[in-house]
């Protein structure tokens, strides 16, 4: 899955205002300096949240950001659409039934690829802030399997646009 480093910080500054969910208000500066962001960035990604209703703005000597809603009621997926457009590492669901409906010589393939985006999209859908910081996964529940011991929950993630990286290519 494909998650710009913009998505990347929104993430990470929702998730920072979900632990702080009925706390009051936090500053820019202190969600930036908690979470290593940089601060005009994230000004920027906050006032993009703002209009998607997600955190509001409080003004004043006690002033700042704080999340609009429970921790709980605020999925993966819909700050990911918000700041990155469609989930899909393979274009958007509808592109990909177009291709599958046009394209009888790579249909199987394109219906793979709807396949691991229906997947991307129902794990991102169904893991709130709250799950995140609760430790679980959206989807947990469901799959029935059990980690083996020693190995890792954790997935790699491609970032594009990491300032100050090389490309690995």
């Amino acid at each position: 899955m494909k998650i710009s480093q913009k998505g990347l910080y929104a993430l990470q500054a929702m998730m920072m205002l979900s632990r702080h969910y009925n706390q009051g208000a936090i500053r820019i500066r202190d969600i930036a300096y908690e979470e290593g962001l940089p601060e005009k960035f994230l000004e920027l990604i906050l006032l993009e949240l703002k209009n998607a209703r997600m955190v509001e703005s409080v003004r004043g000597a006690k002033g700042g950001y704080q999340l609009r809603r429970a921790p709980s009621d605020i999925h993966l997926s819909e700050i990911i659409r918000l700041i990155d457009g469609p989930l899909a590492p393979f274009g958007d669901a509808d592109q990909l039934r177009t291709l599958i409906n046009r394209d009888d010589e790579h249909r199987a393939l394109y219906q793979v690829f709807l396949a691991v985006r229906d997947a991307a999209a129902k794990i991102l859908e169904h893991t709130s802030l709250a799950d995140i910081m609760n430790g679980k996964r959206g989807d947990s529940s469901k799959s029935g399997k059990r980690k083996k011991k020693g190995e890792s929950s954790v997935l790699p993630m491609v970032v594009h646009g990491s300032p100050g990286r090389g490309k690995e290519e």
